[in-house]
């Protein structure tokens, strides 16, 4: 197979800094590093060095395949009961929960311990070729002399308050550096194809470049960190960033029709990914027909078991007795098919009848080397630390503040995240590498896009384009190019089926193919990204 180097990412901008980094000789580590330094300046919403992720390698000159585990944890100043007399709703799609004032999804006490940064500079010190101060160096520039402003960005700066959670506009009004970077002297919020700077990341990135990582967790940065939470009442400390470790672990394995599938642990949704792929094994699904009304009848259903099982059984597995051989199972996988296929259907509880945002990189390089990487801020807190520049992680909202659940509160603890950056295997070569970003509806999309590609051999421009679907809750969503007459069958069966406005959705996959010809790249249509090969 003919291999080059290629790298796809949900920001232009970001996939043309690995680009150069590839094109200058650094391998799949370097460039991906830097593109996602560079995300974390252009998406600033979507991600940053205050988020969390997970970070998959395979490097095969150097035997090496292995997860970065990098969730947001819990401070230690946390109790499992501190808000336990707040609780409103549950989020229909299982996205966190809505508490009086909002306590937990803007503001110092939603932020998380966060570990980006961490990540990126471990995989940079122990994979990576370049210098720090080189990976460094792009994010800086962006932030210095500034980029403008796209419209997938514009657009969810405007997005509104759904399923109870604050609206976007709301967080990057919340602290005065907020309001100074997002809106105009008069008030308004800045315009699609508006110029964007941000001189005070660019300094701090300046500072983290000169100095290495570490200062953000125990040095100068740390300590501006801590005075700031201490002064307004977070629950962040100076310990907590000094305390934080990433979790390393080897992938975790599956099978599907022949290929081998490796993906994440928990806290995250590879566990949910490798459940579907099980139950949806017994089905034909080629016979049946993409998208077709029974097609997404069959799916759904494995969509809502395996989030059943998510809800009851899978949390961070330091403080939860995770059932992980089980839920993986074949032959947990082949009772629940064959309940599905009797009639039966999945129920998902939620706390009442009744936004995501992250972002992806992936990049292969000519050598063979692999990363998949899908970080984020959660729902970003709005915070922004007087003279740092990056708005910090919102993920206690998605904490159950009821205690003695899966989920539930603890100190150092980790929540459960959808993000499964992921790779296929034929033997040992690497024919798919893909993930995305979109809450709850990450492991949804990149399912599809799997079943789009293993199932009915779509190339992956095409597997990432074709409209989804999702049921995270008993309700499914449809996009809106999912055609009525394929739908309205399952309305009249009594499924419960919300049409979104949205002509794509339901996550945002980028995915990478090696086909004989040479690697191919899929950027998502609903994102503003690009693939890119050198």
């Amino acid at each position: 197979m003919k291999k080059e180097n290629i790298i796809v990412a949900a920001q232009p901008e970001a996939a043309e800094a690995g680009a150069k980094v590839l094109m200058q000789g650094g391998n799949a580590v370097d460039a991906a590093m830097t593109a996602a330094l560079v995300q974390g300046v252009v998406d600033p919403q979507m991600t940053g060095i205050a988020g969390f992720g997970n970070c998959q390698l395979y490097l095969p000159t150097e035997g090496v395949h292995t997860c970065i585990d990098f969730h947001g944890k819990t401070p230690l100043a946390a109790t499992a009961d501190m808000w336990e007399d707040r609780l409103e709703s549950e989020t229909r799609d299982g996205f966190g929960f809505v508490l009086k004032d909002n306590v937990n999804d803007i503001g110092y006490q939603a932020i998380t311990t966060p570990g980006s940064l961490m990540a990126y500079g471990q995989a940079i010190e122990q994979y990576g070729t370049l210098d720090w101060k080189d990976v460094c160096q792009p994010a800086i520039e962006f932030a210095k002399k500034g980029f403008a402003i796209r419209s997938k960005m514009h657009a969810w700066w405007n997005d509104g308050a759904a399923y109870g959670r604050v609206p976007v506009t709301r967080r990057l009004r919340f602290t005065e550096s907020g309001r100074q970077l997002y809106f105009h002297d008069n008030g308004a919020l800045k315009h699609f194809g508006d110029h964007f700077t941000n001189p005070d990341l660019a300094q701090t990135l300046t500072r983290i470049a000169d100095h290495g990582w570490r200062t953000f967790y125990e040095g100068d940065i740390a300590e501006e960190i801590a005075a700031d939470m201490a002064a307004h009442g977070g629950l962040l400390s100076g310990e907590d960033l000094a305390k934080y470790q990433t979790t390393v672990t080897d992938p975790l394995r599956g099978d599907y029709r022949g290929f081998d599938i490796t993906t994440n642990h928990p806290p995250g949704g590879g566990v949910m990914l490798l459940e579907m792929l099980n139950i949806l094994e017994h089905f034909d699904l080629s016979a049946l027909g993409h998208n077709t009304t029974d097609y997404i009848r069959f799916v759904c259903e494995a969509m809502r078991a395996a989030t059943a099982d998510k809800e009851a059984y899978v949390g961070d597995p330091a403080f939860f007795d995770v059932p992980l051989e089980r839920l993986i199972s074949k032959p947990h996988a082949a009772d629940i098919a064959a309940r599905i296929k009797r009639g039966d259907r999945m129920n998902v509880e939620r706390y009442t009848p009744e936004s995501k945002d992250t972002t992806h990189v992936a990049v292969k390089d000519a050598q063979g080397n692999c990363v998949t990487m899908t970080h984020s801020l959660g729902m970003p807190s709005g915070v922004i630390s007087p003279g740092l520049g990056f708005m910090y992680n919102g993920c206690m909202g998605v904490f159950d503040p009821r205690p003695g659940r899966a989920g539930s509160i603890a100190p150092g603890k980790s929540r459960f995240s959808s993000l499964c950056p992921t790779m296929v295997f034929e033997g040992d070569e690497p024919l798919i590498i893909l993930g995305a970003p979109g809450g709850t509806q990450i492991a949804m999309g990149v399912l599809q896009v799997l079943l789009n590609m293993l199932d009915f051999k779509m190339p992956v421009v095409e597997a990432v384009s074709a409209p989804r679907f999702s049921a995270t809750s008993n309700a499914i969503d449809i996009t809106n190019r999912i055609p009525s007459y394929i739908v309205d069958p399952l309305v009249n069966d009594g499924y419960e089926v919300i049409r979104l406005p949205d002509t794509f959705g339901i996550a945002a996959v980028h995915a990478i193919e090696q086909t004989p010809a040479g690697p191919r790249g899929g950027a998502d249509p609903g994102d503003d990204g690009v693939a890119l090969i050198v």
